[in-house]
């Protein structure tokens, strides 16, 4: 069959003007993502082009359409064969709906490793508390924790200034800024296999039995839990998360029943512990802003049924968060 080769030309070209510019689209954000009719139409463009290549093939007298088609045609083909990686845009709201909580619940075991060791540690500071009241000088990480319970809420209370006036965000950056370093330190302390995220996980426990059971004891049990409850129910879950996150790491490291290399384990963990590191720090940020601007302030400024119920509710919030976001 003979070509009309002019005719050919005028006839193609539109078709093949249109492919060019949906590959420019295409390369102008590669993380642009096509409807289904517009993969529909490039699958065909770039059929009818490669055919057209074929047929001009043939013909010396068109070297620089041939060039051009020849290009079209390897770039269609590059974007219709799976050959390469899809690039993938950061969603933000999506990682936190969805992978974080699904990362989560995948390493549940790890977080209730972490759970155990903080109770424990609980535990061990209440009872080293009630038993010897002087060993609250070694355990208390605060000068402001060493004085009687009494003393510190009778001045909670009949406060007439606000002492964190004109400086709560400074307070705040800086109770963010302490609490993600201390995650962090948890979590990269699997690289001991373990040994340094259990050592601060039992500590953190110890240090929150110790607290709570001193000012149980002095008759300040709605005080402790107007004043933890608003930022703790966030903050200690972040810290466990931060646990949870070092013994995902321990795992890999120590590769129990796995036949694969540890830097093959170390690849295929390291998306899921920096999830999880994200996870805790966007939870470190709350806390921090909360801790404050609202557990700060005590009665009569706050009331500690309101500060409480507030608590509540964010546990209740975090915990559905955790157990259910993200489910098909």
């Amino acid at each position: 069959m003979i070509l009309d080769l002019p005719r050919f030309l005028k006839t193609e070209r539109p078709y093949w003007e249109e492919l060019n510019k949906l590959l420019d689209l295409i390369d102008d954000d590669r993380y642009e993502r096509l409807t289904l009719q517009q993969v529909t139409r490039l699958e065909y463009l770039y059929q009818r082009a490669a055919s057209a290549l074929a047929r001009l093939s043939t013909f010396s007298a068109e070297p620089k359409t041939t060039e051009f088609l020849e290009s079209l045609v390897a770039r269609a083909y590059a974007e219709c064969h799976p050959n390469r990686v899809a690039a993938q845009r950061f969603r933000p709201f999506h990682w936190l709906f969805r992978t974080f909580p699904r990362t989560f619940r995948k390493h549940a075991r790890a977080f209730a490793l972490a759970v155990a060791l903080t109770v424990a540690g609980a535990a061990f500071g209440w009872s080293v508390i009630v038993a010897d009241s002087s060993t609250k000088n070694v355990i208390m990480p605060f000068r402001n924790l060493l004085g009687s319970p009494a003393d510190r809420v009778k001045k909670e209370e009949t406060a007439k200034t606000d002492r964190l006036s004109g400086h709560k965000e400074t307070f705040s950056a800086q109770l963010m800024t302490h609490n993600i370093r201390i995650s962090l330190l948890t979590l990269a302390l699997g690289v001991s296999w373990g040994v340094g995220t259990v050592i601060m996980l039992f500590y953190n426990g110890v240090i929150l039995g110790a607290v709570a059971v001193d000012y149980v004891y002095a008759g300040q049990t709605q005080f402790l839990l107007g004043w933890l409850l608003p930022h703790g129910v966030i903050e200690i879950p972040a810290i466990l998360v931060a646990g949870q996150a070092g013994f995902v790491l321990a795992s890999a490291l120590i590769g129990w029943g796995e036949s694969s290399t540890r830097r093959a384990r170390l690849r295929t963990v390291l998306p899921d512990v920096l999830t999880l590191a994200g996870g805790f720090g966007v939870m470190l940020v709350w806390a921090g802003i909360i801790e404050a601007f609202i557990s700060q302030y005590h009665y009569p400024v706050l009331p500690y049924s309101w500060k409480i119920a507030f608590g509540l509710v964010e546990l209740t919030v975090l915990t559905l968060f955790l157990t259910r976001a993200g489910r098909t």
